[in-house]
């Protein structure tokens, strides 16, 4: 005799199937999610414009990031997780990027690119046509600049780099407006990212005592400075990067050690 078939009651199926479509819904939202988290980076400004060279490969599971890939210098490393920690959906990152024959710290290579850095990250300078040339942390400027304004924001922005001992500018001012070109929408998680970089490579502030956060090109910075010149400096700062619409500072100085 043939053993009987358990009977399942027609309720408790009916649960079963339900139980079974929730699950092949939620697995399918979930990869349509990893699959736009993926894409947002790689459509990101700071991955289509700074890492364009850089061979990365983002992979997203449940909204746990692994980047892995190459770069060719340490700052593109941080500057693609600052960028898709920012995404919508992201969880956590974990950065397995390696760095392609990184130089030395403070040597005239380490220093000539993060002054192409951090020209790169601000709309009133141009790092396209601002040639730059290091030696023994000595930089020289060439090329040109629209006005006499930009020339010497040019040569702050190149002094205010760690590590920078003197700058020589020789770029000739022509007078000549750049070419109009149609605004660019930058997303927000890349404004973050060039936000927290600039703030990284200046000399006078600190990118980890620095909370930032961006919605729709406003930029809201808080955490802690060491005076008013600070919190005015990152302001200013903050308001020349590309993307930025306005700035709301609300950091704090720090309080002074009690005197024993």
């Amino acid at each position: 005799m043939a053993p009987m078939k358990p009977i399942i009651p027609p309720a408790i199926s009916l649960s079963m199937a339900l139980f079974a479509l929730l699950l092949v819904h939620g697995s399918l939202h979930a990869s349509e999610a990893d699959v736009q988290i993926e894409t947002a980076a790689k459509s990101s400004y700071v991955f289509k414009t700074f890492l364009i060279d850089d061979a990365i490969k983002t992979e997203s599971m449940d909204g746990v990031v692994t980047l892995t890939g190459i770069v060719h210098e340490e700052s593109h490393k941080q500057l693609a997780q600052d960028t898709v920690t920012g995404l919508p959906g992201v969880k956590s990152v974990t950065n397995q990027i390696e760095v392609k024959e990184s130089p030395p710290a403070s040597s005239d290579t380490w220093l000539y690119m993060k002054v192409k850095g951090a020209l790169a990250f601000h709309r009133s300078v141009s790092a396209y046509s601002t040639q730059v040339e290091l030696k023994e942390g000595v930089v020289t400027l060439t090329g040109n600049a629209f006005s006499q304004a930009q020339k010497d924001l040019t040569t702050e922005y190149a002094q205010d780099v760690a590590g920078v001992k003197e700058v020589k500018n020789e770029m000739t001012v022509t007078g000549k407006p750049p070419e109009p070109t149609l605004a660019e929408i930058i997303d927000d998680s890349s404004i973050n990212a060039q936000v927290r970089m600039a703030l990284l490579t200046h000399r006078s502030t600190s990118a980890f005592r620095t909370i930032v956060a961006t919605t729709d090109g406003v930029v809201m910075v808080g955490g802690v400075a060491k005076n008013t010149a600070e919190i005015d400096l990152v302001t200013k700062l903050v308001s020349d990067i590309n993307g930025v619409k306005s700035v709301v500072n609300s950091m704090v100085v720090e309080a002074a050690a009690p005197k024993n």
